[in-house]
């Protein structure tokens, strides 16, 4: 099987389990927006290895393809196997929760508003939490007109918090300051 088809050439994309929208579709923006999280927590992982850190990357990646599989797909049906397999539900959404928890435990509170940077590990998270905040606006826009797990929302809004504060615990992990606003 090749790479190009050629079938999206006039602006057009296949959706998962059929059917065929614009590129620009809300549909397309949201799972794009969920894809480029994907691939900016990938790089995030790849820039100053922190593997505590990168251990709970891992598992929010392979959600991330599943949540992007789901809002591709218009068949509800499908929608509920994906969420399946990536285990999308309460308990992991309490799990983002205790995620942040542990890293706010190594952490001074936060006390003014801090500048994203610091060290390439920290500045690439602060990266995903801005793509992850663009993707949650995106689907809730999708949410006007289609129907989705509340979850799906409820995720991405969770895994901004993480991802702030995993640039947060990057840098103090490095021993890197935080300068604030």
């Amino acid at each position: 099987m090749k790479i190009y088809t050629r079938t999206g050439d006039a602006g057009s994309t296949g959706l998962f389990g059929g059917g065929r929208v614009s590129k620009d579709d809300a549909r397309v923006q949201a799972y794009g927006d969920v894809d480029e999280l994907n691939a900016v927590i990938g790089m995030a992982r790849s820039v100053e290895m922190m593997p505590r850190i990168d251990e709970v990357l891992v598992p929010i990646q392979r959600d991330l393809f599943a949540i992007g599989a789901l809002l591709a797909t218009p068949d509800h049906a499908k929608m509920a196997q994906h969420l399946e397999k990536a285990r999308v539900d309460e308990a992991r959404i309490t799990q983002l929760e205790q995620a942040i928890d542990d890293a706010e435990s190594e952490l001074e509170p936060l006390t003014a508003f801090i500048l994203p940077g610091g060290t390439q590990k920290a500045a690439a998270l602060h990266v995903a939490r801005t793509v992850c905040r663009r993707a949650e606006r995106h689907v809730v826009r999708l949410q006007h007109d289609v129907e989705l797990p509340p979850l799906t929302v409820i995720y991405l809004n969770r895994l901004s918090d993480l991802l702030f504060t995993l640039a947060r615990l990057a840098n103090r992990r490095a021993g890197a300051g935080e300068v604030t606003w």
